[in-house]
C-alpha cells in the first residue's frame, strides 16, 4: 500500500498526480486546483472511501505529482498522461467504434471524396462521423451528380490518363472527366469548393446557384442542359432532407447524451452545424472510478475535446448536468476554439427536444451493450476459469502469452509474442522477434531463442528499481503457450528451468492436429470439450499468433525482395520508390513494367526509368 508522503512535501499548486504499482505501471492519474488537498484525500480510512478508490490505494506503491501554472494546464496534462499510460483504474472507453467520415482529399492534385476511417491525416477533410459507411455512399451518390468529382484511386486516374480514355463514371455523369483533360482545374475546384460548402451545412447558396442556372438554361432554350439541372437540383434536395434541421435558428452545437448503470456509462454525441445534424458518434466507458454525475461529464469532455473534432469546436455544448467544475471546461474549450464556448443543460424548445432524442439514443445503446457484456464477460470468465482448472494452474491465468515461429525455408525466421490480458487482445503488448541465432530451419532452436530473450528481459527489468522500468517486458504471465506438441513444450520447460522461472511461470503447449494441449509432467494430452470456451481461447490465442508471425514474415520477406531489386540505383531514392511502388502495385509489376510504361510517369526522369528498367531485366 502507498505510503503518505512527508508533511510538506506536497505543493499546494495545480497539477497532475499518478498513483504508481510496484511494478512502476501508472495505475490511475489525476488532476487537482490543490494538489496538497486532493492527495490528503487519499490517505485516509479506507472505510470511508468508495470501494473502487480504496483498492486502487491498496494496489498502489508510489504516488508522485508534476506542479503546473493553473487549472487548464493541469486538465490537459492529466489527459495526455491517460493517453500515454492508460492507466486501469482510470475511466476507459471499452467499445469505441471507429466510425466512418465522409473524407475530401484537397490536398491531391484533382481532390477526391471517399469514405475513411481511423486517424485523421493531414491534407484531408472531414465531415461527420457516420453510424454506418452505407450513409455516406449513399449520400455520396446522390451528391456526385451535382458535384461530379473523381472518386477512384489515383492508380486508376492514372491507368486512365495514360488509356485517354474516362471510365463508366464520366459516361453516366457522376465524374467531370479530369483523367482525360474534359475539366479545367479551376472548374473543378470551384466543384470541390461547393461541396465543402454544402458540407459544412451551407445549402442556400447550392440551391440558389442551381436554380438560377436552370432559369437561365431554359431561357436561352437549352433545355437539355435545363433538364439535367433540374435533376441535380433534384438530388441535392433529396441530400438536404437526410440532413434534418433540428435547430431552427441555426446554430453550430455538440450534443451529449449519456446512460449509465454502476459499472459503465454509454454516451452518444450528435454534432450540430448551422442547424443541422452533420455527424454522430458513441462510445461506452467503463466506470472504473467512483464519479458523480457532474465527474463523469467532466471526463466524457476531456475525451471529446483533448484533439480537434473532425466538424471543429462548437460554440455550444449542450449536456445532461452541469460538471464538476463548469469554468475549467469552458476556459479549456475557449483556448482550444479561440473564442467563448458555453457549455449548459438545455431547458426548452428545439434544444431541449434534441438532448432527449440523444439521450434516447444512449439509453437504447446501454441496453445492447448490456446483452453484449453479459455475453462476453460470462464466455470470458468460464473460459479462465475452466483453464485454470483443466491446466491445474495455481491463479486463474488474466495474462496468457503465446508464441509462434514462421520462416520460409529458412529464410526471414520470426517470432511473435501476443498477449491476451483478461481473455481479451492486449495488441499494445504483443512483440516481434527476429531470429539472430539460428541457421537453417530448427523451430525448436528458434522458439528457444525467443523465449530465453523474453524471459532473460524480464529478469533484468524485475531487478531494477520500479521507477527506471520501462515496462515492455516488466510482468510475467500466469500462461506461457506456445504453438506446437511436446517438443515445443519441452523447450519451454528447458528455458524456464535454466532461467529458474520454472516455479513462477506454468507453461502448456497447443498442438494443432486434435486441439490437445501438452502439460510438464503428463504423458498424456489434456483433451478440451470440442464446445468448451477454454479451448475457444486457446485456439483464438494460438491463431493470433501464428497470424502475427506470418504479417511480420512478410513484411521482412517484401522489404529484401524490395531492398534487392530496386536499391542502389542512380536518381531513385526512397521517395521514388515508394512512389513507384505504389502507383505499379509492387515489385512484381515494376520488374513486369515495359520502359515505354516507365517513361510514361511524368515524375520519373527518363535517365532514371531506363536504370529502373535495365536492372529490372537482368538476367
Amino acid at each position: 500500500m502507498v505510503q503518505r508522503p512527508p508533511a510538506g512535501s506536497i505543493p499546494d499548486a495545480p497539477g497532475s498526480y499518478q498513483f504508481k504499482d510496484a511494478h512502476g505501471r501508472v495505475i490511475y492519474v489525476g488532476k487537482a486546483k490543490s494538489l496538497r488537498s486532493r492527495l490528503s484525500n487519499y490517505f485516509q480510512n479506507p472505510r470511508n472511501m468508495p470501494p473502487r478508490t480504496a483498492q486502487m490505494v491498496a494496489t498502489a506503491e508510489s504516488v508522485e505529482w508534476i506542479q503546473v501554472r493553473n487549472d487548464v494546464e493541469a486538465f490537459m496534462l492529466e489527459y495526455s498522461l491517460i493517453k500515454q499510460h492508460r492507466p486501469r483504474f482510470n475511466i476507459r472507453l471499452v467499445d469505441d467504434k471507429s466510425y466512418p467520415f465522409l473524407a475530401v482529399t484537397v490536398s491531391d492534385e484533382w481532390a477526391r471524396p471517399m469514405v475513411m476511417r481511423g486517424k485523421r491525416r493531414k491534407g484531408i477533410r472531414y465531415f461527420g462521423p457516420y453510424a454506418h459507411a452505407y450513409a455516406i455512399r449513399d449520400t455520396l451518390d446522390l451528391l456526385l451528380r451535382t458535384f461530379p468529382l473523381r472518386t477512384c484511386s489515383d492508380t486508376k486516374l492514372e491507368r486512365h490518363r495514360k488509356l485517354g480514355k474516362p471510365c463508366l463514371l464520366f459516361h453516366i455523369e457522376k465524374c467531370s472527366g479530369p483523367c482525360v483533360g474534359e475539366v479545367e482545374r479551376a472548374d473543378y475546384d470551384k466543384l470541390v469548393a461547393d461541396l465543402l460548402k454544402f458540407l459544412e451545412g451551407d445549402t442556400d447558396e447550392v440551391v440558389r446557384r442551381l436554380e438560377k442556372e436552370m432559369g437561365v438554361a431554359a431561357a436561352e432554350l437549352e433545355f437539355e442542359r435545363a433538364a439535367r439541372l433540374r435533376d441535380r437540383l433534384a438530388t441535392v434536395r433529396k441530400a438536404i432532407e437526410r440532413q434534418q434541421m433540428v435547430v431552427e435558428e441555426g446554430g453550430d452545437l455538440d450534443v451529449i447524451g449519456i446512460a449509465e448503470d454502476e459499472l459503465e456509462a454509454a454516451v452518444q454525441v450528435f454534432f450540430v452545424r448551422k442547424g443541422r445534424v452533420l455527424g454522430r458518434k458513441g462510445f461506452v466507458v467503463d466506470k472504473v472510478e467512483d464519479l458523480a454525475e457532474g465527474e463523469l461529464i467532466g471526463r466524457i469532455l476531456g475525451e471529446l475535446y483533448q484533439e480537434a473534432p473532425p466538424l471543429g469546436f462548437p460554440r455550444t455544448v449542450i449536456v445532461p448536468d452541469d460538471p464538476d467544475d463548469l469554468a475549467l471546461y469552458e476556459d479549456f474549450l475557449r483556448e482550444q476554439r479561440g473564442t467563448r464556448v458555453e457549455i449548459r443543460v438545455a431547458q426548452r424548445g428545439d434544444k431541449r427536444k434534441l438532448a432527449e432524442t440523444v439521450t434516447r439514443n444512449a439509453t437504447e445503446e446501454l441496453v445492447r451493450h448490456r446483452l453484449k457484456r453479459a455475453s462476453d464477460h460470462n464466455s470470458r470468465a468460464r473460459a479462465l476459469n475452466e483453464l485454470q482448472e483443466a491446466l491445474d494452474l495455481p491463479l486463474s491465468p488474466l495474462r496468457i502469452e503465446c508464441y509462434d515461429m514462421s520462416h520460409l525455408q529458412g529464410t526471414d525466421y520470426v517470432g511473435s509474442m501476443v498477449v491476451l490480458e483478461d481473455g481479451l487482445p492486449k495488441k499494445s503488448e504483443y512483440r516481434r522477434f527476429k531470429i539472430k541465432t539460428v541457421a537453417g530451419n530448427d523451430d525448436f532452436a528458434a522458439m528457444e531463442e525467443v523465449l530465453t530473450r523474453r524471459l532473460t528481459a524480464y529478469q533484468i527489468e524485475r531487478e531494477r528499481p520500479v521507477s527506471e522500468r520501462e515496462g515492455r517486458f516488466s510482468y510475467p504471465p500466469q500462461l506461457l503457450l506456445v504453438d506446437g506438441g511436446k517438443g515445443q513444450l519441452s523447450v519451454a520447460v528447458r528455458v524456464l528451468q535454466e532461467l529458474s522461472l520454472d516455479e513462477e511461470i506454468p507453461v502448456a503447449s497447443l498442438a494443432k492436429r486434435f486441439e490437445e494441449v501438452f502439460v510438464p509432467g503428463q504423458a498424456d494430452s489434456i483433451r478440451l470439450p470440442r464446445q468448451s470456451e477454454a479451448l475457444y481461447l486457446l485456439q483464438r490465442i494460438r491463431d493470433e499468433s501464428h497470424r502475427f508471425a506470418i504479417s511480420y514474415h512478410r513484411q521482412l520477406r517484401d522489404k529484401r525482395m524490395t531492398t534487392s531489386v530496386l536499391d542502389g540505383i542512380a536518381g531513385l531514392g526512397e521517395t521514388r520508390r515508394k512512389r513507384l511502388l505504389k502507383e505499379l502495385g509492387g515489385v512484381r509489376a515494376v520488374q513486369a513494367a515495359s520502359l515505354d510504361d516507365l517513361k510514361a510517369l511524368s515524375w520519373l526522369p527518363d535517365t532514371v526509368a531506363e536504370a529502373v528498367h535495365a536492372t529490372a531485366h537482368k538476367p
